[in-house]
C-alpha cells in the first residue's frame, strides 16, 4: 500500500538488516528496552526470520521516500479449540524518529487491515509496552479500548478512523492552500494600494510644477 510517499508490504529476506536497526532504535527509545528485544543484532535477525517464517507471523515493513521507516509485527490467531474466529494480534508497531508525523503508522495499520480482511478477522488486539504513552495515545485515537493487558478495536472501527484521518489530512491541506491564497491576494492588494499612492503623488507633483505661480 502506498500513501503520501509511503510504501508498505510484507518483509522480504533482504529487509532484515534494516529491520534489525529499527528494532534496536525502538529498544534504545523505550524505558523498558529489555522487554522489547535483545540488544544482540545477530540474534535479533535470527528471531525476526523465525517470526516471519511461522505460519501465523506477519512482518510488515514501511518505506518512506525510499528509506525504511517503520514496521509491524503481528500474528493471525485462530480459529482454534476455543473459538471459531480469527483475530489479529499486534506485537510491535514502530516508526523511526525521523519519519514520524508523516502517516507511516496509519499506512502500516491500513495494510495490516487488508491482511485482516483476507483472513476474515473482526478484531485487532495490540499490546502497548508499559510506559509507551505515545503509542497508547495513538491507539486510543484510533478507537482501541482496554481489554485486559491488551487494547482491542474492530477492523471496521479502524477502517473508519483511518479513512477519516485521510479525509482530515486532505481538508487540512486544502485549508492551508486557501489561507495561503488569501494571504497572497492581501499582499497583492497592499502592493497595488502602495503603487497607487505613489502614482497619485507623482501626478500631484507634475501638476504643481506645470501650474503658473503668482508673483
Amino acid at each position: 500500500m502506498a500513501r503520501s510517499g509511503t510504501l508498505v508490504r510484507l518483509a522480504e529476506p533482504e529487509d532484515i538488516p534494516g529491520l534489525v536497526e529499527l528494532c534496536l532504535e525502538a529498544r534504545a527509545e523505550s524505558t523498558v528496552g529489555s522487554q522489547l528485544c535483545t540488544p544482540d543484532a545477530e540474534l535479533l535477525a535470527s528471531q525476526l526470520r523465525a517470526f516471519s517464517s511461522s505460519g501465523e507471523g506477519r512482518l510488515l515493513v514501511a518505506h518512506h521516500d525510499g528509506d525504511m521507516a517503520g514496521l509491524i509485527l503481528a500474528r493471525l490467531i485462530g480459529p482454534g479449540p476455543f473459538t471459531d474466529e480469527t483475530t489479529v494480534h499486534v506485537e510491535a508497531l514502530f516508526v523511526g524518529a525521523q519519519h514520524r508525523r508523516r502517516g507511516v503508522g496509519h499506512a502500516l495499520l491500513a495494510e495490516l487491515l487488508t491482511l485482516a480482511d483476507v483472513a476474515g478477522a473482526r478484531y485487532v488486539y495490540a499490546i502497548p509496552l508499559p510506559g509507551a504513552r505515545g503509542m497508547q495515545r495513538f491507539l486510543a485515537r484510533l478507537g482501541f479500548a482496554p481489554a485486559a493487558a491488551h487494547r482491542v478495536a474492530t477492523v471496521q472501527t479502524l477502517q473508519r478512523r483511518l479513512a477519516s484521518g485521510r479525509r482530515g489530512a486532505g481538508v487540512a491541506a486544502r485549508t492551508r492552500g486557501l489561507e495561503a491564497l488569501i494571504a497572497r491576494r492581501r499582499a497583492s492588494s497592499r502592493d497595488d494600494a502602495a503603487t497607487g499612492e505613489v502614482a497619485a503623488e507623482s501626478v500631484r507633483a507634475r501638476v504643481e510644477i506645470s501650474s503658473p505661480t503668482a508673483d
